[in-house]
């Protein structure tokens, strides 16, 4: 994309993993908290990449950036994260170009989440945004680009059922008891971990469970202290989790840890229980399936509910699809008008000297001559010409290639390449 003058480098690459190919063990690998983003965008300055955003979620991890091979961004992951080249391999790809800016579009907009509809990607996005923004690392591109998915991100969800009702992790988790636990409204129910996944669950467990035995348990106890402060529900503290496992017919755990936070030894219990976890990489251990009358429940399990609400939304692919296309034209067209830029500043450059020569002269000659005056009309008209070849070559019809070299051969203009 260097003919756009946007980047020194002359691709824009998305690389990454998702649901789709590599599963929640294999993705918890390459999951990234927020100091290992904060990492890869300091050492990716540090390799003159000079556009970059870090996003990792429960459903995937990419980077999308400028470099001169996807290779530099692969590194870049796999040196911050437990994941090998080799198994990125495995389960990776690589968009390369209109192709990366097609996938993120389609990411920003919820047609790429594991849950149909589910939005949550778009605020995730904003913050990958303002933290490369933090570190400087945002380009022109980067943030036409972000600012156009978002665009797209909100006309599909006003504009097409898409995301009509709750389509979330939290959502299909609520739904999934529903359907798996008899009397829901009469059991216990522990909510361990009160971040962004925990909140909304805790928010559809109310809404649809109508259960006043829900419990939450966060190691910051402010934290739940203030979602239970909402909703009038029941915080014990950390230490007491052990104790109120023991008591629970239901447990929740969105701890968003990066190693497991329920572990076997935690568990004495006689009476079913249902884990759900809902964290990437896995909060729950694996072992915790050897006991008898425990049922653990991952997330990946959760994705895979589909009813006739997903069925209905399906439906709506095609509308979202037409409004991506009509936000990503409008980017592109920006895009295409970034090849002729340098000239435009080049041509704005020449007419402004030859205007300055011209003003001294008349200066010179004339001695009524009022160069305040004739400076802010010339201005005006040069102005007025510099649009006139903008508008010129922004016409489809145009071709603007050949133009560009009339232009700069007949006003004889040293571009700059950036």
């Amino acid at each position: 994309m260097k003919d756009y003058h946007i980047s020194k480098h002359s691709s824009f690459y998305t690389i990454g993993l998702s649901y789709k190919k590599a599963d929640a063990q294999v993705r918890g690998e390459f999951s990234l908290d927020e100091t290992g983003m904060e990492n890869i965008l300091v050492q990716a300055k540090a390799l003159d990449i000079d556009g970059l955003l870090v996003t990792s979620t429960c459903n995937r991890t990419e980077l999308h950036g400028f470099a001169q091979h996807p290779f530099q961004l692969i590194k870049l992951l796999c040196d911050n994260t437990k994941g090998t080249i080799e198994a990125f391999q495995e389960v990776a790809y690589v968009y390369k170009n209109n192709d990366a800016i097609d996938h993120l579009f389609r990411v920003g907009t919820g047609l790429d989440s594991q849950i149909l509809g589910d939005f949550e990607i778009i605020s995730q996005l904003r913050q990958s945004f303002n933290r490369s923004k933090k570190h400087d690392i945002a380009n022109p591109f980067i943030e036409r680009l972000c600012n156009s998915v978002i665009q797209a991100s909100k006309r599909i969800k006003n504009e097409t059922e898409i995301s009509s009702g709750a389509t979330s992790v939290a959502f299909a988790s609520v739904q999934y008891i529903l359907n798996n636990v008899p009397e829901i409204s009469e059991k216990n129910i522990l909510l361990f971990g009160t971040g962004k996944i925990g909140r909304n669950t805790c928010e559809n467990l109310i809404k649809h469970t109508r259960n006043p035995h829900i419990t939450l348990i966060n190691r910051t106890k402010d934290k739940a202290e203030k979602i239970a402060g909402k909703f009038n529900l029941t915080v014990k503290n950390f230490g007491d989790l052990q104790t109120e496992i023991r008591s629970a017919d239901v447990l929740i755990v969105a701890t968003g840890a990066q190693t497991p936070t329920i572990s076997k030894e935690l568990i004495h219990t006689k009476k079913p229980l249902l884990i759900l976890d809902l964290s990437v990489p896995k909060n729950v251990s694996d072992d915790i399936t050897d006991l008898d009358h425990v049922t653990v429940v991952h997330l990946d399990h959760l994705s895979q509910i589909t009813d006739e609400t997903l069925e209905r939304r399906k439906r709506h692919i095609p509308q979202a699809e037409t409004i991506i296309e009509d936000i990503k034209s409008d980017f592109l067209q920006w895009l295409e008008t970034r090849k002729f830029a340098p000239i435009i500043k080049a041509l704005k450059k020449k007419l402004k000297t030859l205007k300055d020569e011209e003003l001294d002269y008349q200066s010179k000659r004339n001695a009524d001559f009022d160069p305040e005056h004739a400076d802010v009309v010339s201005n005006r008209i040069i102005q007025k010409i510099t649009k006139q070849f903008a508008n010129h070559l922004k016409d489809a019809s145009t071709d603007a290639d050949d133009s560009l070299e009339l232009i700069q051969k007949v006003f004889q203009l040293e571009v700059n390449s950036q």
